[in-house]
Order: structure tokens, then sequence, then C-alpha cells
């Protein structure tokens, strides 16, 4: 994930989105939780600045039969660590914009896409899936009979 977001004439800021991490149903049944680190380089009236944010969002699993595919919807960041503190205010008014890029990201583009050359398993699962049950751990996608 790759973004310029901000108020324009305000405050602008390019985000690089890294090292995105996931943990399925262990926090919260049914969500799977993501977190990664953002690299932002902010524009403002007090000139170019840079800072880290260490992100943790929370999204729910869905599972698009026609598609093949596991889109995380709703995405929220529940939690933004800000390095420098320094930057912690302009990153405060700028994360209600990440929090809306993000989300529109991830409801668009999926999470993954199921295979036909990949596994047998996946071949399967793509022909006969039904939807998605989120388990401490794992997605399982149930098949049809």
């Amino acid at each position: 994930y790759e973004k310029d977001i901000g108020v324009a004439g305000l405050v602008n800021a390019h985000i690089l989105l890294t090292d995105l991490n996931s943990q399925i149903g262990r926090e919260e049944p049914d969500r799977v939780t993501l977190t990664g680190k953002a690299k932002i380089n902010v524009t403002s009236l007090f000139g170019p600045q840079e800072a880290d944010m260490q992100l943790k969002m929370k999204a729910q699993p869905v599972f698009d039969a026609q598609q093949g595919a596991v889109y995380l919807r709703d995405l929220e960041i529940v939690d933004a660590q800000v390095q420098p503190e320094k930057m912690a205010a302009v990153m405060k008014s700028l994360t209600p914009y990440l929090n809306q890029s993000l989300k529109s990201y991830f409801n668009q583009k999926p999470a993954y896409v199921l295979s036909v050359d990949r596994s047998k398993g996946e071949a399967l699962a793509k022909k006969f899936a039904k939807g998605l049950q989120v388990e401490p751990g794992q997605l399982v996608i149930p098949f049809t009979q």
C-alpha cells in the first residue's frame, strides 16, 4: 500500500505501508488483526517532515465465492504509535484520512485470491467454496456437496 493523502493546501502525506502481519481470529472472533509499519513523508506549512507509525488495524474477512477471493472489509485503525513523538499531533490529524484510504483499498483489493494452479485444495475451494469461517489462527473455506 502506497498512497498520498491529506488536506489540500494544508498538509499532505506520502505513506508507504510495509511489514504487514496478520493474526486471524485471536484477539476478536471473526476478525483479522493486522499490524504494520508506515513510513510517512509529510509536507505542511511547517515544511517537509518524516515520521514512522506502527499501526494496528482490525477487519472482517469476507469470501467472494464468484471471484474466489478473500477481502478484508470494514478495516479500522485501532492503534497508531508515532515516532518521533513531535509528529504525533500532525499524524493524529491525518489518521482519519489514512483510515478511510486503507478501508477503501482493502474493500476493493482482495487480500488473497484462490488459484487453481497453486494446489489441488485451492482448485477445489475455488470451485466449490460456499463461504468463510474464521477460527483462531486460520481461515476455513468449507466446500459445498
